[in-house]
């Protein structure tokens, strides 16, 4: 019996990709059939893969290319959803992103899905269960990012906490997160500890200038505008990613997958600011 074959397009910011192609490396694990990620550039990440991560032995990634985007990017308004009659007939099954969460809800076994058959997968989440040791396995940024991460943790004080705050578009982590609660742990972590220092990861220039008018030196941030257009602002974010994932404790955002993947990076303890 054939072993089967997926192929996976990662979709979303970078935490969102991270989740879909450690799942299904850990799908792949499972059931032994063969993969390839093709990694598309869009609105949310503007980057290649390549440079941000080294090439590994466990991720068969490739940068899309002009064919690509006829026959395997995601199928939706903005492409007439022309790709979806090619991909029909190369595939024997299909999942789209927007529907594993239902699926995950229904109890959908994925690894028979895909056990035996040719499937296509486009995903911005895990789909099934994924062991936090996985992200430092399969993602090891490239030299040029590690070398600001450490220049960062070099100044770190043996009680430096990680500071998540996401702004801009994310409705949930502005309405249950709001910025004077995290100003309550600065001072809370202050007064415990004399050496306390703050690893600030925001895409909020308005939140960097308060917290560094209220705390000075005690936060460590980058000056750059966080952004994902561009191929140093989505370094931007991945050093951020490994920062937070090395300090002793992180404090993220509400329904924020950023937060939640720098805690899996690092085996960092996290706590979840919200009202």
């Amino acid at each position: 019996m054939k072993k089967g074959s997926l192929m996976l397009i990662p979709a979303g910011g970078i935490a969102n990709r991270m989740q879909a192609i450690a799942s299904a490396y850990q799908l792949v694990l499972e059931t032994g059939i063969q993969w390839q990620v093709i990694w598309f550039k869009d609105w949310a990440l503007n980057a290649p893969f390549y440079s941000i991560f080294k090439s590994t032995i466990f991720l068969p990634i490739r940068e899309a290319k002009n064919l690509d985007f006829v026959l395997y990017d995601r199928a939706r308004q903005r492409n007439f959803f022309l790709p979806a009659l090619p991909q029909k007939l190369l595939f024997e099954s299909r999942i789209k992103e927007q529907e594993i969460t239902p699926l995950k809800k229904q109890g959908f076994d994925f690894l028979n899905w895909a056990h035996g058959h040719r499937c296509y997968m486009s995903s911005y989440q895990t789909f099934i269960n994924t062991p936090d040791k996985l992200y430092a396995t399969l993602f090891h940024p490239v030299d040029e990012i590690m070398n600001k991460v450490q220049h960062n943790i070099d100044i770190f004080s043996p009680h430096t906490f990680g500071l998540h705050i996401r702004r801009t578009d994310h409705v949930e982590s502005i309405r249950k997160s709001p910025t004077y609660l995290f100003i309550e742990k600065i001072k809370e972590e202050i007064d415990t500890h004399m050496d306390a220092r703050f690893y600030l990861a925001t895409d909020s220039n308005k939140v960097k200038e308060e917290l560094l008018n209220k705390f000075g030196d005690r936060i460590i941030t980058p000056q750059e505008e966080a952004r994902r257009d561009n191929i140093a602002g989505i370094q931007g974010g991945v050093i951020d990613l490994w920062c937070l994932a090395a300090t002793c404790k992180i404090y993220g955002s509400s329904g924020s997958t950023f937060s939640s993947m720098a805690s899996r990076i690092g085996s960092t303890p996290i706590e979840i600011v919200s009202k």
